[in-house]
């Protein structure tokens, strides 16, 4: 039922939101360059390995020594609109579509975290990644690392259908009001370095 909901769901948005993918495709291309996308290997489905496709929000502006400056610095412009508004996450309706992710679920993550995660934290790959998650309504780049892996497998216990139609309805809520969009000390998310305790 929830694959036949994501696939109908998706193909659905990509239709309705086809002109906004080209305004924004036609955005990027103009004030920050190519590539227009940003296509990333992420682990997914007990850690199935796939390719995430974002739109691209930040330059490749590199310092002096040819490295590149931080993200709060490359983040700036149509860049930082399209993250605050969530437009880089449209091109996921694709890996919806795919069957590598679903609307609802623990956001994938980068591959370098997977021998970092404990037992428990691990248990996050038990369902398919999603666009959003208990984590994102909850705080989303807000809270620290503990927090959102405790969300993520609290959803991976309690996963339903009406459980997803809330945090889809709490999503666009979040979408709204922009809320949550970086952490509290930098423009991303810090990286995470493995259990704390």
């Amino acid at each position: 039922m929830k694959r036949l909901f994501d696939f109908s769901l998706a193909s659905l948005l990509l239709l309705l939101f086809s002109p906004l993918f080209i305004v924004t495709i036609l955005l990027i291309l103009m004030k920050i360059g190519k590539p227009v996308f940003f296509l990333q290997i992420r682990p997914g489905y007990k850690e199935k390995l796939f390719t995430i496709y974002k739109f691209r929000t930040m330059s490749d502006e590199r310092d002096k020594e040819g490295e590149l400056l931080p993200d709060e610095q490359r983040l700036k412009g149509v860049g930082k609109f399209i993250r605050s508004a969530s437009l880089d996450e449209l091109p996921q309706l694709i890996n919806v579509l795919k069957g590598e992710m679903s609307f609802v679920g623990p956001r994938p993550l980068l591959c370098e975290y997977l021998s970092l995660y404990n037992d428990e934290q691990k248990r996050r790959h038990d369902v398919l990644p999603g666009i959003t998650g208990w984590a994102q309504v909850n705080g989303r780049n807000a809270i620290s690392w503990e927090e959102k892996f405790q969300y993520d497998v609290w959803y991976v216990d309690h996963q339903s259908f009406w459980l997803d139609m809330k945090i889809l309805w709490l999503t666009f809520l979040k979408v709204l009001k922009r809320n949550d969009i970086n952490s509290s000390t930098s423009a991303t998310m810090e990286k995470f370095k493995g259990d704390q305790k």
